[in-house]
């Protein structure tokens, strides 16, 4: 198994790990810009709870080889383009650069959870890293025929642990211990092949644990911030929070409508200055995004069906830019990610003002 102190050292080991970036969010929810893909040096700092000077020291030591998994500096024309698309419409929540951005992927941020030696947070992603390489160094190989679709991957291959490990233990090391009670001539081989049959069967068993562990919830890993908190609720919980969001910040006669007959709208109300008001509530993935046929369908039921002056829609995933062109045409308040996440810890919408 690959040491945690030889991955901090060794820019090969690194390399070869970079791809599974989604040990980030089994940590800590990585919350990001409204693009879906990356997030501010700022946002990285937050993360692994380090000072954001912390996070530019690294930069400059480690700068190739973090561009090399992505990270771009971006000035000039670059960075004015991406303000306008990214940025523009969100200046409440975002910092707007004037020289200079660093924009991060995914893949940049594990690089920096794989360099940054005091981080608590860094630290457990790397553990949970090399659980997963640990994991898929020593996996069985798995040459059975099936249908991909009938189960998920790691449920069949926690089913195929279970199986072979069953038939070792039951049917072939017994088979052993017969045939070594009555053959002398190929005792030691067969005393040997029976350790080999057990050593596979002890393999097993640890993968199946491993995998349990690592699938399984983690009651020593609280999901951390307000994001974390949010994707751990279903939908109907969802809504709720987003309801007591409105009655936090004055507005009144909210209620939730989630479900049939709702008219296209999961919540109803009032903003503190009178005005009738419409909540959609999408619990997506974080990777997820709202389209522009999802705002479409909601700002003919906002606009016509329920005639609302103020109507949110509120994901917990960024939007596309034609979803967002469309929303601001409408005179729809987009909510993505980054914005629920600033709503949540208390900051209310100018919207609702």
């Amino acid at each position: 198994m690959i040491n945690e102190a030889v991955l901090l050292e060794s820019r090969s080991l690194r390399k070869g790990v970079v791809a599974r970036t989604e040990v980030l969010d089994r940590v800590k929810t990585l919350s990001l810009l409204p693009d879906g893909m990356h997030v501010t040096t700022a946002m990285v700092a937050a993360y692994f709870e380090v000072a954001e000077t912390v996070i530019n020291n690294l930069l400059s030591r480690h700068r190739e080889e973090l561009e090399v998994n992505g990270l771009r500096v971006l000035r000039g024309a670059e960075l004015q383009e991406f303000k306008e698309l990214t940025l523009s419409s969100y200046p409440e929540s975002y910092p707007q650069p004037r020289s200079g951005m660093a924009v991060w992927p995914r893949r940049a941020v594990l690089n920096v959870a794989m360099l940054l030696r005091d981080s608590e947070v860094a630290r457990q992603v790397r553990t949970y890293l090399l659980d997963m390489e640990y994991m898929a160094r020593t996996a069985p190989v798995d040459n059975s025929v099936h249908n991909p679709a009938d189960s998920p991957a790691s449920s069949l291959d926690d089913c195929i642990d279970r199986r072979i490990t069953h038939i070792l233990g039951t049917a072939v090391v017994p088979m052993f211990n017969a045939l070594i009670e009555t053959s002398s001539e190929h005792r030691r081989e067969l005393i040997d092949l029976r350790q080999d049959i057990q050593r596979v069967e002890r393999r097993l068993c640890h993968h199946h644990s491993q995998l349990r562990r690592l699938e399984g919830p983690r009651k020593d890993r609280v999901l951390a911030g307000v994001m974390g908190a949010i994707d751990a609720m279903n939908g109907y919980e969802f809504e709720d929070h987003v309801a007591d969001l409105l009655r936090r910040d004055g507005c009144t006669d909210v209620v939730v409508r989630g479900g049939h007959g709702d008219r296209g709208v999961d919540i109803t109300g009032r903003t503190p200055d009178g005005r009738p008001l419409v909540v959609q509530c999408k619990r997506f993935a974080p990777h997820s995004s709202v389209t522009s046929p999802d705002i479409q369908k909601f700002l003919g039921a906002a606009k016509v069906l329920h005639k609302a002056d103020v109507a949110l829609y509120v994901a917990t995933c960024p939007f596309t830019r034609d979803a967002l062109n469309i929303s601001a045409e409408g005179g729809i308040t987009a909510v993505h990610r980054g914005l629920l996440e600033t709503w949540s810890a208390g900051t209310p919408l100018n919207v609702l003002r």
